[in-house]
């Protein structure tokens, strides 16, 4: 049939046309983006509230001196356990409790007087007090002796003072002279008015340690563990008597380095 102007042809029988080729000017458009919202003045966004922590109460004095005292009340019961232990002689217990016991006394003096002073915080507040008290009433090393068993000839001697051979005499001989002794013994006294001696037997040997004040049974102990390490270490030539010094070891001469 002819085409007929009033009459188009049906689109759907025409045939597809092919999409322009363009001449590669034509740029990409990114899709479009919201545009950045701006700050007016006149209406402005709402702030966030910031959350404010809360005041802590103001610590009632009363209750925090009860608080000290029963920190007290625990050092008091520490230092009981330390010389239990054998950490501490018994001139360091002593100060030391002395020091907590009149804590203890003035605090309570004082919130007995005023239940809401806080003068209290200047009788605990000074620190290092304690420490010079454990430090100046330590047992300190002023000499030790070392004896093969039986002979007077010492092997070595060492420390700030020279022995008091003739007081360490005095010691050992009745010892030596014994027919039941020991094999292993520990035994320690006071000498004069402020020194004590201890003494650590053994098998083959004896140690003398003499100290500015009592030891603490920790400090024994160190002294018997050093002289078992002696005799361990120089076992041969203390059985056979082939004695020679500067071919021995002395472990007890840690006792000079612990005197700080």
């Amino acid at each position: 049939m002819a085409n007929d102007p009033q009459h188009p042809q049906d689109k759907s029988q025409q045939p597809a046309r092919a999409p322009a080729v363009g001449d590669g000017r034509e740029t990409l458009r990114s899709p479009v983006r919201p545009p950045v919202p701006v700050d007016n003045p006149a209406n402005p966004a709402p702030a966030i509230p910031v959350p404010v922590a809360p005041r802590p109460p103001e610590p009632n004095p009363a209750a925090s001196s009860l608080i000290a005292l029963g920190a007290i009340r625990q050092k008091m019961e520490a230092i009981a356990d330390e010389f239990a232990r054998g950490k501490l002689n018994r001139d360091q217990f002593y100060a030391l409790h002395r020091r907590y016991s009149e804590q203890r006394a003035i605090i309570e003096k004082l919130v007995e007087r005023n239940p809401d002073t806080d003068a209290w915080k200047q009788v605990i507040g000074t620190p290092g007090q304690t420490g010079f008290l454990r430090t100046h009433f330590a047992a300190r090393t002023l000499y030790f002796v070392v004896y093969r068993n039986g002979e007077r000839l010492p092997l070595i001697n060492a420390g700030s003072e020279q022995p008091d051979y003739s007081m360490i005499d005095s010691v050992i001989a009745p010892i030596w002279r014994m027919s039941n002794r020991p094999k292993q013994g520990l035994g320690r006294k006071p000498i004069g008015e402020q020194k004590w001696l201890l003494l650590a037997s053994g098998a083959y040997a004896t140690t003398i340690v003499v100290w500015s004040t009592e030891p603490s049974l920790g400090q024994a102990r160190l002294v018997r563990d050093l002289h078992a390490d002696f005799e361990r270490a120089n076992q041969a030539a203390l059985a056979r008597g082939w004695i020679a010094p500067d071919k021995m070891v002395f472990p007890q001469r840690a006792l000079l380095q612990t005197n700080g």
